[in-house]
């Protein structure tokens, strides 16, 4: 009958079991979860602000100045009338090449002479303080002392000019940086440097000398093609005058009449292999005009010399940047915050992983396979003995309305019996056990049903809490039968019910079977009597009675007890053959589930 009726009571939906819920991750446990270690979690954030603030304490203020130059694309004429995926390609080489050449070590050589950077303390590395520079930084800012970098003249004493250009060109090729601005012919220049107008200058500087170096390699090659159509100028004038004489000495030597004498024309016949006339006079023709076109391109490169023109242009000089580009203040301060909330987040979740506390009722039918008969939020409306009959004293409160339905469950227990005997354990001793216990008793006898109270716990908790408040009922022969010799049974005010105090030689020895029996046989006249059990830390003899009752409430504290010590307890009831009703949750931290389907159908 017993197991029929706990068969029923654990298959209804509203039962707080192992539910088919218990391979998901629902919203109420994370947000138990965040509730658990949000202490935690809002730590670790603070710890991340104030490690951005550390590192924007030691960090260098860095600006970034910014100027542009636009190409002037040069395309070939027979490419202008092809297709325009073949232009583009090729503006996008050519605009690559550009890039290319902003950031070449000849730019950098060329403004790290112009403006003297191999010897100028301002213009430092953008890279940010080394570790051990920082720490200086940050003891300096503790003792309130300024920081005084160390200086760069005595490492540079022993450095050669060439070594100086070359390190300080390294230092401008990492504080450069050149993009195109979209599909554009415009490129954007940024520099960034500790002081801003240094990076102004450099920015400009750099501008400058991109449009200068077009111009000297223009002038060069300039210079270069004068230079080569001078020599064949030379060369062509030779040729032309060699072929020209040639053609006239063959017009001198031969007579071209027609009508000459028989001599002269076999002498002409002798030549009919040989070039004639004809051929010689175009030849001379011929390089009488490469002569001539020769000398025209000479003449224009020699005019057009003075009038080179670069193909870029400066269209946005840099000015001084007044606010800072790096760090950003902002945006370093909610990454600390972002990356120690991750941080705190991961850090819970490990704690979460590997801790083997009892925490939520899922735990104790996924990893236990037991079953929880109700939650109960701690008693803290009521400090000392009044913790013991909080249903009573304020029989409103959350606490005594959810032990008035763990006692609906805990009566099913009552299989037609005129006797209910109920035993109350835990795991780890503490005074929640004692206090269920002694609520328990209280919520029967309001209801109107004779119930005592045993306690044999050997810490004398409720023994001890009860002193001033029990009231012993003596009879003609001492006590109050049924009782025993040792002790004698009372009236605890104001829950009004009955209590068998423990003593050093009375109930202390009801853990013993046969002494439990006969007790229980003089027990004729409760309705319900609830038995304040051992722990189970104190040794699994106290608990060798619990066969004999008619059902056993393990109490479990939320963040507190083991999971393996309450499957220790479980284990050893079941050894001995105790009727174990389920487990009782108290102080779960629980936050209260969202009504998510009730609001959705009220929006639908």
């Amino acid at each position: 009958m017993l197991e029929r009726q706990w068969a029923a009571a654990a298959a209804r939906p509203d039962w707080r079991g192992s539910g088919a819920s218990a391979e998901f991750i629902n919203l109420s446990d994370i947000l138990a979860f965040f509730s658990r270690y949000v202490v935690s979690i809002l730590l670790w954030a603070l710890v991340g602000i104030v490690g951005a603030s550390l590192y924007l304490a030691t960090s260098d203020r860095i600006f970034t100045a910014r100027t542009q130059i636009l190409i002037e694309p040069k395309l070939p004429q027979f490419m202008q009338q092809q297709m325009v995926e073949v232009s583009l390609s090729l503006d996008t080489a050519q605009i690559e090449s550009q890039l290319a050449l902003l950031r070449s070590q000849k730019i950098a050589m060329m403004v790290v002479e112009e403006l003297g950077l191999a010897h100028d303390e301002a213009f430092r590395d953008t890279g940010g303080p080394g570790l051990g520079e920082r720490v200086a930084r940050l003891r300096a800012l503790l003792s309130g002392k300024p920081y005084v970098p160390a200086s760069v003249e005595e490492a540079d004493a022993n450095q050669t000019e060439a070594a100086l250009k070359q390190r300080a060109a390294d230092i401008f090729s990492r504080s450069l940086d050149v993009q195109r601005v979209g599909v554009s012919y415009a490129i954007d220049i940024f520099f960034k440097s500790q002081d801003p107008a240094l990076a102004a200058r450099i920015a400009n500087a750099t501008a400058d000398a991109f449009v200068r170096e077009q111009m000297e390699t223009r002038a060069v090659a300039a210079r270069e093609g004068v230079v080569w159509l001078e020599k064949r100028i030379d060369e062509a004038g030779a040729q032309m005058n060699k072929a020209t004489q040639i053609a006239q000495e063959f017009r001198a030597t031969y007579d071209y009449r027609i009508d000459k004498p028989d001599d002269t024309a076999a002498a002409a016949g002798k030549h009919a292999d040989g070039p004639t006339l004809e051929q010689l006079e175009v030849q001379a023709e011929t390089y009488r005009k490469m002569y001539e076109s020769l000398l025209s391109a000479y003449t224009g490169a020699v005019n057009q010399q003075p009038f080179l023109i670069a193909n870029s242009r400066v269209i946005t000089t840099a000015v001084q940047p007044n606010v800072q580009s790096q760090p950003r203040k902002r945006l370093t301060l909610v990454f600390g915050a972002f990356a120690g909330l991750m941080l705190g987040v991961g850090l819970a979740f490990v704690r979460h992983s590997l801790d083997r506390t009892l925490r939520t009722p899922r735990q104790i039918g996924e990893q236990l396979g037991l079953v929880c008969i109700g939650e109960l939020p701690p008693a803290v409306s009521r400090k000392g003995p009044g913790v013991y009959d909080e249903v009573v004293r304020d029989p409103h409160s959350p606490f005594s309305a959810n032990l008035r339905s763990a006692r609906a469950v805990i009566s099913l227990a009552d299989a037609g019996k005129s006797r209910l005997c109920i035993g109350i354990t835990s795991a780890p001793a503490g005074g929640n056990k004692s206090a269920v216990a002694s609520n328990l008793a209280a919520l029967y006898a309001a209801s109107g049903v004779q119930t005592l109270l045993v306690d044999i716990d050997p810490r004398f908790t409720l023994t001890h809490a009860f002193r001033e408040r029990f009231t012993r009922a003596e009879t003609g022969d001492g006590l109050h039968e049924p009782g025993s010799a040792a002790c004698g049974i009372g009236t605890v005010a104001p829950a009004l019910f009955d209590f068998l105090p423990n003593a050093e030689r009375g109930p202390a020895t009801l853990a013993l079977p046969a002494n439990m029996q006969v007790l229980l046989k003089k027990l004729d006249g409760y309705k319900v009597v609830i038995f304040d059990l051992p722990a189970y830390e104190f040794g699994a003899d106290g608990l060798l009675v619990c066969s004999l009752l008619d059902g056993v409430v393990v109490v479990a504290e939320g963040d507190r007890t083991p999971l393996d010590s309450l499957a220790d307890l479980a284990r050893t009831l079941r050894i001995a053959n105790a009727p174990l009703l389920g487990v009782l949750l108290m102080h779960a931290r629980r936050l209260p589930r969202l009504p998510i389907r009730s609001m959705l159908r009220r929006f639908a």
